[in-house]
């Protein structure tokens, strides 16, 4: 008897997953939509502000935003989240310690002049709280919660499919400032190192500000990173654990 050959599938692979940017706002902040074709749901991260472009992209994209995911609350990153959240009847998600952050939008608003004359909505309080190693998932959909302290007490990055979405924490050779309210440089800088930099380098970053970039790139290239690791004895091309633990590249 002939041994039986393994069964293959005529039909081509197919990749389910669709991530679509937009600039919004006064501060040019991108906010991203991942979205999975096959189940139509998807996750809003940083809605900045132009909730219905917002909306307009997900119909474009074929998926409804299911939940809201911000990466810190600084207004340039909430302003829309009101708008999304009315007509999708998502879930908004945030990490607690920026709570006070974001119970402060209208007042910032107004400080900045940002307003014209009128008055900012508050955006709602977070529906869920969420911390470092959680999952924030909707079908065919689900991102790591990576809690990074820094730009923000509260600021968190968003890893999955091969993506990590950044906020204000990297930046395509640059980082999030740290001189605002809550922020740590040497934090920042433990946050990006100590836990951005042990993915995989080939992860495509995409950011809360300006082109998206890799960590390869980044690793390489990022003056902050590189003056962090040559302060730390790291040589190029090494990977370390916080604990000194070199990793294969």
């Amino acid at each position: 008897m002939s041994e039986r050959e393994p069964e293959t599938s005529e039909e081509p692979f197919v990749n389910e997953i669709e991530v679509r940017g937009l600039i919004v706002g006064a501060f040019q902040e991108n906010c991203w939509v991942i979205g999975n074709r096959r189940t139509g749901e998807a996750i809003c991260i940083d809605p900045g502000e132009q909730a219905d472009d917002i909306l307009h992209m997900a119909s474009e994209m074929g998926v409804t935003i299911k939940l809201i995911a911000n990466s810190h609350a600084h207004l340039d990153h909430v302003l829309g989240v009101r708008g999304v959240q009315s007509d999708s009847n998502a879930q908004f998600l945030l990490h607690e310690a920026d709570l006070d952050i974001l119970r402060g939008t209208a007042e910032s608003a107004a400080r900045l002049g940002l307003t014209g004359g009128m008055q900012v909505e508050q955006p709602p309080d977070p529906d869920h709280y969420i911390d470092d190693e959680q999952k924030v998932e909707v079908d065919g959909v689900e991102l790591q919660v990576i809690h990074t302290p820094g730009h923000t007490r509260g600021s968190v990055c968003f890893y999955g499919h091969g993506v990590l979405f950044s906020g204000d924490t990297l930046f395509k050779q640059s980082i999030g400032r740290t001189d605002l309210p809550g922020g740590d440089y040497n934090q920042e800088m433990s946050s990006i190192v100590d836990k951005l930099l042990m993915l995989p380098d080939e992860t495509i970053v995409l950011p809360g500000h300006m082109d998206q970039t890799t960590l390869a790139a980044e690793r390489a290239q990022n003056p902050f990173i590189l003056q962090t690791l040559e302060q730390r004895g790291v040589q190029p091309g090494e990977r370390r654990t916080p604990g000194g633990l070199i990793l294969p590249n």
